[in-house]
């Protein structure tokens, strides 16, 4: 009997230690923190779809009102997370040698192919990764790439204008990735594909199958990655399916071969890349008109890569195929539902739509586009409302100290290691940045009142020299698509059309329940 309760006393007391005790880490250090028993029940039960991870974000940073930053964990590990945009400011741009990296999650020996791509990359590689691709997204690149990009916007709206019916049903989501997809083929892999009109082409499925995360297999991929790597690489465990894998491969190999045989040059990135492979110089930036308010700055300097292999070029490439098939096509979605549930904004957008196409000649230009006031104050709040990723995440690579700016805080020194969090979900619905957050409201970015905006309280493509490199391609990709989506037809809820939106509880992606039906509904000219 004594024996007996020796164990169970042991027990109870490793568990103590392995899954309580560790989340006393923020409370230790003076830091307000969520429940422990709220801490548990969520590490532990989580995967199980409790709640959307948008509404997570949000009620993370919800908890602390009052305070410039407080506690959470994360299967036990400890997570700053950052409310106050001073203090975001200090982290992100002034102190940012401090927070360069994001946190490991498949290690490099374990799946090159992600591991390699410039979201996972650390330190001078990805200093060094992020300068050598940076001139593929400049302004002015993005003026040579609208041509590519607009070919599959009007490829896409002759498609629907064939259909016969008053209102064409559809699943915006899976047209809006088919869409992505066509652009990254050909502004990332030099190919040309349409997915509307060869809907199982092998291209569209791989990308599909490459970025599918919304599988419990994905989960615990993720998951064993992170709490037991040793048993991955026992087992050779990779992040990509091998077919995948080999796919892409395969398809970089080709398309590098045939360029260097042929002299072949197209505005992408794959052109960039081998330029600066050969030692090729960077030509210098022309003036171009930005692509949108919510483009982010380049501010990084690093030396240009010469040693890019096949594979760095295809990781670089592969992580497009995330931005774009799920993370933009899902921002597309909710632009679509949007303008379907205010039909006195999407009127309102199509005459600045149908003026500026007038203004033009009839063939849009990359000026009239950037140029769309309204257009750009719409996409603007789509993505206050509704930003391409609802969290951000850095790792302190030095030990930091956040000075206290109020008589109840003290000094938090922060060791190497520790993870920091910015819950752009939840301060794009702070009514103390943005009052009424729920409604849809392009106003607020009018010339009058983003001047008002506070500085880090809009940050959908993140902030500082780590923010996101595509901001530019996304703004221009959607404001294409919308524009002859919108000259052609008009965007109307329908029966399947679920009014409000319900946030899914069982992706790890932001996904709708019931997914994103909505009609187009032919215009007379």
């Amino acid at each position: 009997m004594m024996l007996i309760i020796g164990i169970l006393v042991a027990v109870v007391i490793l568990l103590y230690l392995l899954l309580v005790k560790p989340l006393s880490y923020w409370n230790e250090k003076g830091v307000k923190q969520e429940s422990i028993l709220r801490a548990l029940s969520f590490n532990w039960f989580s995967i199980f779809g409790r709640q959307s991870v948008a509404l997570y974000v949000k009620n993370m940073y919800d908890q602390f009102p009052n305070e410039r930053y407080s506690g959470i964990y994360q299967m036990n590990a400890p997570v700053l997370v950052i409310r106050d945009p001073e203090l975001m400011k200090l982290i992100l741009v002034k102190n940012f040698d401090h927070f360069t990296d994001r946190r490991t999650y498949v290690p490099e020996d374990m799946d090159p192919l992600w591991a390699k791509n410039l979201f996972a990359l650390k330190g001078s590689k990805w200093r060094n990764m992020r300068s050598t691709l940076s001139p593929a997204f400049t302004s002015s690149k993005m003026k040579r790439m609208f041509i590519l990009i607009k070919d599959c916007a009007e490829s896409l709206v002759e498609h629907f204008s064939k259909q016969n019916q008053e209102i064409i049903s559809l699943d915006m989501k899976d047209t809006c990735t088919r869409f992505c997809n066509d652009v990254i083929a050909t502004t990332a892999f030099g190919v040309k594909v349409d997915s509307l009109a060869d809907p199982n082409n092998e291209f569209f499925l791989m990308g599909m199958k490459a970025t599918n995360l919304n599988t419990l297999k994905k989960t615990f991929q993720f998951l064993g990655y992170l709490l037991a790597p040793k048993v991955y690489r026992l087992f050779n465990l990779k992040f990509f399916d091998h077919d995948v894998s080999s796919f892409f491969r395969k398809l970089i190999d080709e398309t590098v071969e045939a360029r260097e045989k042929r002299g072949i040059v197209r505005p992408d990135m794959i052109h960039l890349l081998m330029e600066a492979r050969s030692g090729i110089v960077k030509e210098e930036e022309i003036s171009v008109e930005e692509t949108g308010y919510a483009s982010v700055q380049e501010s990084v300097e690093g030396d240009t890569m010469t040693n890019i292999t096949n594979e760095d070029i295809t990781a670089q490439a592969l992580v497009f195929f995330f931005a774009g098939f799920e993370s933009l096509s899902s921002v597309m979605c909710f632009m679509a539902y949007e303008l379907a549930v205010n039909q006195d904004i999407q009127e309102k957008l199509r005459m600045e739509i149908s003026e500026s196409f007038e203004k033009c000649g009839g063939e849009l230009t990359y000026a009239v586009l950037v140029n769309m006031k309204y257009l750009d104050m719409v996409v603007s709040e789509v993505l206050r409302k509704w930003p391409t990723q609802t969290a951000a995440e850095r790792v302190c690579s030095e030990a930091y100290t956040i000075i206290p700016t109020t008589p109840e805080e003290q000094p938090l020194h922060l060791e190497k290691g520790s993870i920091i969090v910015f819950p752009q979900f939840g301060i794009h619905r702070d009514p103390k940045y943005f009052p009424d957050p729920e409604r849809f409201d392009p106003e607020r970015f009018n010339d009058e009142n983003k001047s008002n905006i506070v500085p880090f309280s809009y940050q959908p493509f993140g902030q500082g020299p780590r923010n996101c490199i595509g901001s530019r391609f996304a703004l221009l990709e959607m404001k294409v698509l919308f524009f002859y989506l919108l000259l052609n037809f008009e965007i109307v809820p329908i029966e399947r059309t679920r009014i409000p939106l319900v946030l899914s509880k069982s992706s790890i992606l932001v996904s709708v329940e019931g997914g994103f039906w909505m009609g187009l509904k032919h215009i007379e000219k």
